[in-house]
């Protein structure tokens, strides 16, 4: 794992490095807003284009690049036939990251899983960093209006209004502060420095305090699997693995105690799930998910195997909502609520099993290569398709598109760094070869 020292110092070609700030600057924007993600990674195309070098390409035609970019080409497939093109066209200029991200690391030669662990490591200090100075800023605004310290765990600081001064949904950062979390574990796990395993337990402290802020619900029950289950997995043996389990376990019952006990967490967290998931009535003056999702199930029975066209979503609904009379989610022009059910609306039982075929490929990946990071990824990614219109914003697309390509290419083996190990095995004996790898 990458430590602190020489964090942002590779040895590598000039170009390489640039590309490798490019990446750096990039997964640090990601909390903030989208103007800088794409300033940045437009920075990045031209960068790849002007240093293109046929013999670092690598194949494009690929089941992993048809993966990577598969939502995009069901946005493009169903655009034939959607009842509203405008709409449509509106899709792809959304999603073109996820059309794009994937070419620009096949054109661009730097080694991701060399720079794997550096990458990350910067991008979990600027959410450690960022969550910091959120608690800050709610603490200057507690202090301002003369408050008592322990409005912080109230809903006027709690989940979209902690995450406000950022400008950025509460799941959405979730997501990129759980990512960091599971990697300053990992690293606390291996690293040997005293100094080090503070600097690592303060950050995850950090990033546990700001994830229980945040009140996201999906994330919450994504974090409880992938520390308590998925963490020991992919990491620990034996003893170590049990009592990790153990601890990871005690720890959690102390926050759910704690979320049980206070009543802006126990408001959003239990009494919001129940509302999401209660039957429609008449005279709410909110409307639960469980609502929306029935008058998007209507509208797909009627067109369940190519759906109406992408774009069509919202006034497909509007019409819906009106006639169930809710009220809030036609006057605020809510979405679906839920990425599974929003590809079947547009494009249909087809649209649909190349989504989940896609979400098992990179699940199949990250079981394959035993990699942490990209199963929490992936869990992330299917578990707030549930509850959340992922692929409809900035946010989500960017997080969906950068990081599901970034774990996918970091995950391979570099041609030349294959083709270099082949030349030195056939100049030694196989044993001290063997013995060089296991090093």
């Amino acid at each position: 794992m990458q430590t602190m020292h020489g964090l942002f110092r590779i040895n590598d070609s000039l170009t390489n490095k640039i590309s490798f700030y490019h990446l750096v600057l990039l997964m640090a924007s990601l909390p903030f807003n989208m103007f800088y993600s794409h300033l940045i990674l437009i920075s990045y195309t031209v960068h790849t284009l002007i240093h293109l070098n046929r013999s670092n390409i690598k194949p494009f035609f690929k089941l992993r690049t048809f993966a990577l970019q598969s939502v995009f080409f069901i946005t493009l497939f169903s655009t034939i036939y959607s009842i509203n093109r405008d709409g449509a066209f509106n899709e792809w200029g959304k999603q073109i990251t996820i059309l794009i991200i994937p070419l620009l690391f096949c054109l661009n030669p730097l080694d991701l899983k060399k720079y794997r662990d550096q990458l990350f490591m910067a991008f979990s200090l600027v959410c450690t960093v960022t969550i910091a100075c959120l608690y800050a800023d709610a603490f200057i605004t507690i202090k301002h209006y003369h408050l008592p310290a322990l409005n912080i765990f109230t809903g006027a600081f709690t989940n979209h209004n902690f995450s406000l001064p950022i400008d950025i949904h509460a799941t959405f950062f979730s997501m990129q502060v759980l990512l960091a979390l599971v990697y300053m574990l990992s690293v606390l796990t291996t690293e040997k420095k005293l100094l080090n395993k503070v600097i690592y337990l303060m950050c995850s402290l950090i990033l546990t305090a700001g994830l229980i802020q945040l009140s996201s619900k999906a994330i919450f029950i994504v974090s409880i699997i992938a520390v308590n289950a998925a963490f020991p997995w992919f990491l620990l043996k034996g003893r170590a693995r049990l009592k990790f389990i153990l601890g990871s376990a005690a720890l959690f019952a102390v926050i759910a105690f704690g979320i049980w006990n206070m009543g802006a967490f126990r408001e959003r967290y239990i009494n919001e799930l129940k509302l999401d998931m209660a039957a429609p009535t008449i005279g709410e003056t909110s409307d639960s998910r469980l609502a929306r999702w029935g008058v998007t199930m209507e509208l797909i029975k009627k067109s369940p195997v190519i759906g109406y066209g992408a774009g069509s979503e919202i006034g497909l609904l509007q019409d819906g909502f009106f006639n169930k009379k809710l009220y809030d989610s036609y006057l605020n022009r809510l979405n679906t609520h839920s990425e599974y059910l929003s590809i079947t609306l547009k494009s249909g039982l087809i649209g649909l099993l190349v989504y989940l075929g896609t979400l098992a490929f990179g699940f199949t990946i990250s079981f394959r290569k035993k990699d942490l990071l990209f199963f929490t990824f992936m869990l992330l990614i299917a578990a707030v398709s549930f509850s959340e219109n992922l692929l409809d914003v900035d946010k989500g697309i960017i997080f969906y598109a950068f990081f599901f390509t970034f774990f996918t290419f970091s995950s391979e083996i570099k041609k030349q760094v294959f083709v270099e190990g082949v030349m030195k095995a056939s100049s030694q004996k196989p044993e001290e070869y063997s013995l060089e790898l296991m090093k």
